[in-house]
């Protein structure tokens, strides 16, 4: 398990950051479907949040983002700079109703990967992470055909190897 997770963070992913945030991106006054992503359990307000959808595959969820792309698989990607105050929410549009997988990295540094020592992880369904990355299924959510809302609860580095919520 903490081997699955150490190759996640390991591996060079050959990610184009722009890749999905255009298509992503809700429109004002958006009728959807779209996922509102309420972020809540940031260690601090540095850095960016990064939202991802992936299909609610096992093989797909947290697959390379391109690869996703060029087999004309679901992936949406949504940025913004942390809130210095307030809620953190960021929207993401989706192709239509149906189950989707989602991460949401808080990279403090504001850089585009993961760095296992600094950064937080989530996914939707906040499942307990451990020592290992969630199924596609522990981190489903279903979109309908207006505004879905969820809430992401971050995890961060717990003792040697292991993720999970900031005890406050």
């Amino acid at each position: 398990m903490i081997v699955a997770l150490l190759a996640l963070a390991a591996t060079p992913i050959a990610s184009t950051p722009a890749l999905g945030t255009a298509a992503a991106q809700c429109r004002p006054h958006e009728p959807g479907p779209a996922i509102v992503v309420t972020v809540e359990g940031l260690k601090d307000r540095a850095g960016n949040l990064r939202v991802e959808i992936y299909p609610a595959v096992e093989g797909e969820f947290l697959a390379d983002d391109n690869v996703l792309v060029a087999q004309g698989k679901t992936f949406r990607r949504a940025v913004i700079p942390v809130p210095a105050s307030g809620p953190a929410r960021l929207c993401l549009r989706v192709p239509g109703e149906g189950a989707y997988a989602l991460s949401v990295v808080h990279a403090r540094s504001g850089g585009q990967g993961f760095s296992l020592l600094h950064d937080g992880i989530g996914f939707a369904g906040n499942p307990r992470l451990g020592h290992s990355k969630p199924s596609a299924e522990a981190a489903r959510v279903v979109a309908h055909a207006g505004i879905t809302p969820t809430t992401v609860v971050m995890n961060y580095r717990s003792g040697l190897f292991s993720f999970a919520p900031l005890k406050r």
